[in-house]
């Protein structure tokens, strides 16, 4: 070998850029033939595979007179990176046309692109030429064959590829889980890791956690997420994946304290949060309606230079929108350089949860001018929004946009919003006609939001048929049985509400605790109705009695009707006093400066008497006070509601 060509070679190694490498190529042709010098044929093939110059690599394959095995390798592996599935399962057919025989290097490669690109023929058709060969035994091959089936939704080869292999390694148990993970099923990609930690000496790590990430997306049982989170402690909490993936089961399984509480660790183990995590960790963030901690990492990201980004620029628009902070989601929106439908949906959205209904129209409007087709998921909040807003004209002309021009069939979330906004603007009868009418069988959402209807609007006849529906739906939510109690507290029938609560006391069912959550600090705190587990809970008492004092002295008279409990009116006016919002707002009135808005997010929907003592109290010490509850958000602003009292 040539001086020159030793010193092309070392460069080759390390892997030039398209420039160098084509220079070199150059120079090894005027030395001389190097068609004969197949390592250096192999080293180029390789080197321009890298540089994505495909059509490179094969002209030197085609030019090579005699090829070996090594030589169809490297082809189809340079096919597979580039992602040329179907080349690369032409070439390995080719291979037999030469008389050459796959190696236990070509079969990995072979079905890595059957996998790719679920060619379940091929991938047959491999498995029956590695048992002939005897390559079952080969580690590589069967993890192949594994990821190969379950690409191919064949779950039950996948498995039994598994079981009969003689060696098994983290890989081995890491393609089953994924295998599992990917066809949705959670509950049996964790009990391989399970069977792993019980049966063997390996242990779970960072790609295992990876591989069940396409699964968290989907909730699962409490069991599941303490194993998860076992796992990520005990194995993978080294890896930055690892962490990304534990924040999205916590997101994703209504934990978001938990979300917030592990991304807050992330620096005192050194790991560096990437776009991925500020967008897994974000909806947490507007979950707690933590402000001041969701602007921090906003910061950061800024910081970082982790935007622009698309998907963490939506999760902002949503982070924003949760928190009430429409200004800061439109700045978020306005400063983006691209934006695509969920950018424009959830600015949809964002107007919508706070009432804006026209702006919420505008921008919806301005989506189909720029030219972008929306989708089903697209339609929801713009009509919900004006059902919030009681626009029933414009709601019921996107609702046959949607289904005339766009030709989207109607989901259960678009007809909810249709009778929610019939029910809203008192047509209870047409409300009740298109449940009847629907072609899908009507959820309890859909009996919900027309016994709320009924409940505002006074009608006792259609609010029990809604009522009996949904007993029969969801016997345990109490929820329902209150808004049941409200009709006839409203219509003065005392007997049927204790009925009700009987009916309650028999079958079991209580209501959800009222949990408040404020941020304070970068700190989230929490209180439930006469919660005095707090450090300052006789300062928020003292401060509450002052208020309802102030409020009395307006006219306050505590809303008992609707207060589903075995006491005396005095009683249940003492116990409405203490609702988790009335404590979580006054606490935030002992802790920051005056006129500082106050913030409040809760678990259940907001009851009449906190909402007309949040109105009140707005008034008193000149806040603003933004509270979102499962419903809406309201905006209390010198005693008035932007819900306009109807949520």
């Amino acid at each position: 070998m040539s001086i020159i060509e030793e010193f092309c070679i070392k460069i080759l190694d390390k892997c030039p850029d398209i420039k160098q490498l084509k220079k070199i190529h150059c120079r090894l042709i005027i030395n001389g033939n190097i068609i004969s010098a197949s390592h250096i044929v192999l080293k180029l093939m390789k080197c321009y595979s890298e540089c994505r110059q495909i059509t490179v690599t094969r002209q030197l394959f085609d030019e090579m007179p005699q090829k070996d095995v090594v030589f169809f390798n490297v082809m189809i592996r340079s096919y597979l990176n580039n992602h040329f599935y179907s080349k690369a399962l032409h070439m390995y057919r080719n291979m037999f046309k030469f008389n050459i025989n796959p190696d236990h290097f070509t079969v990995p490669q072979v079905l890595k692109a059957c996998s790719a690109s679920a060619n379940l023929w091929v991938g047959l058709q491999t498995h029956v030429a590695v048992f002939k060969k005897g390559l079952l035994s080969n580690l590589y091959v069967g993890n192949g064959l594994i990821t190969m089936y379950g690409k191919c939704n064949r779950l039950v080869d996948a498995h039994k590829v598994f079981d009969e292999m003689p060696n098994r390694d983290v890989v081995s148990w890491n393609s089953l889980v994924a295998v599992y993970a990917q066809n949705g099923m959670f509950d049996a990609a964790l009990e391989v890791c399970r069977a792993m930690i019980r049966s063997s000496n390996l242990r779970p790590n960072a790609g295992m956690m990876a591989s069940l990430s396409p699964a968290v997306t989907s909730s699962t049982s409490l069991d599941n997420v303490m194993f998860m989170k076992e796992m990520f402690m005990s194995y993978a909490r080294g890896s930055l994946v690892s962490w990304n993936v534990m924040i999205a089961v916590y997101v994703n399984n209504s934990m978001p304290t938990d979300a917030v509480n592990l991304y807050l660790q992330m620096d005192i183990f050194g790991i560096d949060p990437d776009s991925i995590t500020v967008a897994s960790v974000l909806p947490a963030i507007g979950d707690l309606s933590a402000l001041i901690l969701g602007k921090k990492i906003h910061e950061y990201a800024q910081r970082n230079k982790l935007l622009p980004n698309l998907t963490v620029e939506n999760a902002l628009i949503d982070m924003y929108a949760k928190c009430g902070s429409l200004s800061d989601a439109r700045n978020v929106f306005d400063a983006m350089k691209t934006r695509d439908v969920v950018s424009w949906t959830s600015m949809v959205s964002a107007y919508g949860m706070t009432g804006d209904g026209q702006n919420a129209i505008t921008v919806f409007t301005n989506m189909l001018d720029k030219g972008l087709t929306p989708d089903s998921i697209s339609f929801v909040p713009v009509l919900s929004a004006c059902s919030h807003a009681g626009l029933l004209d414009q709601g019921k002309r996107f609702f046959k946009l949607m289904t005339d021009e766009y030709k989207i069939v109607p989901r259960l979330e678009h007809l909810a919003c249709m009778v929610d906004l019939l029910g809203r603007s008192g047509r209870i009868n047409e409300a009740y006609n298109f449940i009847q009418k629907m072609k899908l069988k009507p959820n309890d959402r859909i009996w919900g939001v027309l016994l709320s209807a009924c409940k505002v609007h006074s009608n006792m006849d259609i609010g029990l048929v809604a009522a009996d529906h949904l007993f029969q739906l969801v016997p345990e939510q109490a929820g329902y049985y209150v808004l049941l109690s409200n009709i006839y507290a409203k219509a003065g029938r005392w007997k049927d509400v204790t009925n009700i609560r009987s009916i309650m006391k028999v079958k079991g069912v209580k209501k959800e605790p009222g949990v408040s959550n404020v941020e304070l600090n970068s700190q989230v705190h929490s209180f439930l109705a006469g919660d005095q587990s707090h450090p300052q809970s006789k300062e928020i008492y003292e401060k509450l009695d002052v208020l309802v004092g102030k409020m009395r002295e307006m006219g306050y008279v505590p809303e008992t009707d609707s207060a589903l409990h075995d006491i005396e009116d005095e009683d249940k006016g003492y116990h409405l006093a203490v609702h988790s919002e009335k404590l979580a707002i006054v606490f935030v009135i002992l802790n920051t400066e005056p006129f500082t808005p106050i913030r409040i997010t809760k678990n259940l929907r907001v009851c009449e008497d906190c909402h007309i003592a949040a109105k009140m109290i707005s008034k008193i010490v000149e806040r603003e006070i933004v509270l979102r509850d499962t419903n809406r958000f309201h905006h209390f602003k010198n005693g008035v509601c932007s819900c306009g009292d109807y949520w």
